[in-house]
């Protein structure tokens, strides 16, 4: 593989010849760099090992400080994007840089700069930039009267944030890049589809993960969890102590799916759980489930219909409700994509989301503002450019139903008509089996995604440098191996790994061996099961 420390471009390129000419270079940028529509607010050069404080962060962005790698250029600015919105962007320009450009995403409703991110891929000698989507911190609220704002967190801030820094670090290095890429996970995923389905030409590799496309009907299913569980006390609601329970009571029926029990779902789109085992017996009142419960959990595992009976948007897959879902959809509280239909599709802050009803369903969709629902099945112009683009979402995902990848994956196949053979060429979708949202997890859900889910730089188990090699060497990831550690912890040493399988195969045990040994595994299709 083409090392990501291999393609350093030497320091003449900017004139520079030591370490001191670097830190001169940087320093001295803000007296040439023009932006526009732009303000450069600093650029300051930061070595390696300092810890960045970051005192007006917003609060709920929890990101106040952040250690630095590696040395770097950090560029902050100011960018207009209309009257009444703009962006607050940074590029990390780093001192080893190997001529690759990339523009990390963002989360949620959210306008946090990921300086995690940022971190991760400047250390890695990628030239990387980042903005806050548009709006300050993980509320929607900026959006409440201003289509401006939604614009930019539906698309505008990130290419935006491309095309500035691509020039900002041609006139840094004095150079062009050589590849650009793009790395993000959640709304992050979604803006890398955003990038390759409107976007072509911002990038050549994109690694997307648990991407919230369809976001209109993603929206929709979010806040549906309200009004179906109702509240603490109310007699629909599922005590959350019982979801360890349900838990352990869907691993009964379904963990042997994939050929042997061991905690983890590698198909939980073949689960039909039925709960009604828990229903409680006569004079029993704990660890168990009232007939009305029972129907709130089976409508949670049955996906979300429209008024005209389509399909909004699938169920959340079993195995969800041993990670995230429980503490985010179950709770009886209202849940941040709340804030999409208070501030972007009624402009009323005082929208009550227990009062979401189908017919609100239908209309976020119809607005579909700025075409955030991010659904393009055609990617012709991105394919036929030489793009390359690497899915993944963890069938543990307890925030966005990772049946949802899978179909936007046959939803592709259907408009360029084009079989999985075919889409391989270009587009490779993974499935990480016991993957939270974005990490986390009772599998093997260390694949470089993120600084803390990296346990290799090995193109075969970590997804940024496997995207790299596909673009630059024409050598496409068959399996993303990833890292489980005990109590998913790193210090704590390896528990085991596992092959995760490209769609549409699926991770099936061979019959022996131990299920903790790599090969003990096999990627097969349906037909072979």
């Amino acid at each position: 593989m083409v090392g990501l420390k291999q393609l350093v471009v030497s320091s003449s390129l900017i004139g520079l010849g030591a370490a001191g000419n670097f830190s001169a270079q940087c320093a001295s940028f803000i007296d040439t760099l023009v932006v526009p529509n732009g303000t450069v607010l600093s650029t300051d050069y930061v070595t390696a090992n300092t810890t960045l404080q970051f005192p007006n962060s917003d609060p709920t962005c929890g990101r106040a400080s952040q250690t630095v790698s590696a040395n770097l250029c950090r560029v902050s600015l100011n960018v207009s994007t209309s009257a009444r919105s703009g962006l607050r962007m940074e590029a990390w320009l780093p001192e080893e840089w190997t001529g690759r450009f990339l523009s990390t995403g963002n989360g949620g409703l959210g306008g946090c700069i990921q300086y995690e991110d940022l971190e991760y891929t400047t250390s890695l000698g990628f030239a990387a930039v980042g903005t806050n989507n548009g709006h300050d911190g993980s509320t929607g609220i900026s959006f409440l009267n201003n289509a401006d704002v939604i614009e930019d967190f539906a698309y505008r801030a990130l290419h935006t944030g491309v095309v500035l820094g691509k020039e900002i670090s041609k006139s840094f290095y004095g150079g062009t890049h050589t590849k650009s890429y793009y790395l993000g996970c959640s709304t992050g995923g979604r803006q890398g589809w955003k990038s390759v389905q409107s976007f072509p030409d911002d990038f050549d590799g994109v690694v997307a993960g648990a991407p919230a496309f369809s976001f209109n009907n993603l929206t929709s299913w979010s806040c549906h969890f309200l009004p179906l569980t109702g509240s603490q006390g109310a007699p629909t609601f599922v005590p959350l102590n019982m979801w360890p329970i349900i838990h352990q009571d869907i691993l009964s029926q379904c963990d042997k799916l994939d050929g042997v029990a061991d905690g983890i779902l590698e198909s939980p789109d073949l689960c039909e759980y039925d709960s009604s085992g828990l229903i409680c017996s006569s004079g029993q009142n704990s660890s168990c489930l009232t007939l009305t419960q029972a129907e709130t959990v089976r409508s949670i595992y049955s996906p979300l219909y429209a008024t005209d009976g389509s399909l909004v948007y699938p169920r959340l897959q079993p195995g969800a409700e041993a990670t995230e879902a429980p503490f985010t959809y179950f709770n009886g509280q209202r849940f941040g994509a709340a804030d999409w239909f208070s501030y972007a599709i009624f402009n009323d802050s005082n929208w009550d989301p227990m009062s979401l009803k189908p017919e609100d369903y239908d209309l976020s969709a119809d607005l579909n503002l700025f075409n955030i629902e991010t659904w393009n099945g055609d990617l012709s112009a991105f394919k036929d450019r030489g793009g390359k683009v690497l899915h993944y979402h963890g069938l543990a995902d307890g925030i966005i139903s990772s049946d949802n990848s899978p179909r936007y994956y046959e939803h592709v196949s259907q408009t360029m008509s084009l079989d999985p053979e075919a889409l391989d060429e270009f587009y490779r979708y993974f499935r990480i089996s016991g993957m939270a949202h974005c990490g986390g997890g009772p599998g093997a859900s260390f694949i470089g995604n993120q600084r803390r889910n990296n346990a290799s730089l090995d193109p075969e188990e970590n997804v940024l440098t496997a995207i790299v090699r596909w673009v630059e060497e024409g050598i496409a990831p068959d399996t993303i191996t990833g890292t489980a550690y005990r109590n998913g912890s790193q210090s704590a040493g390896i528990d085991f790994k596992r092959r995760h399988c490209r769609w549409p195969y699926r991770n099936q045990y061979k019959g022996t061996g131990d299920y903790k040994d790599t090969d003990s595994w096999h990627c097969i299709l349906d037909e072979e099961i």
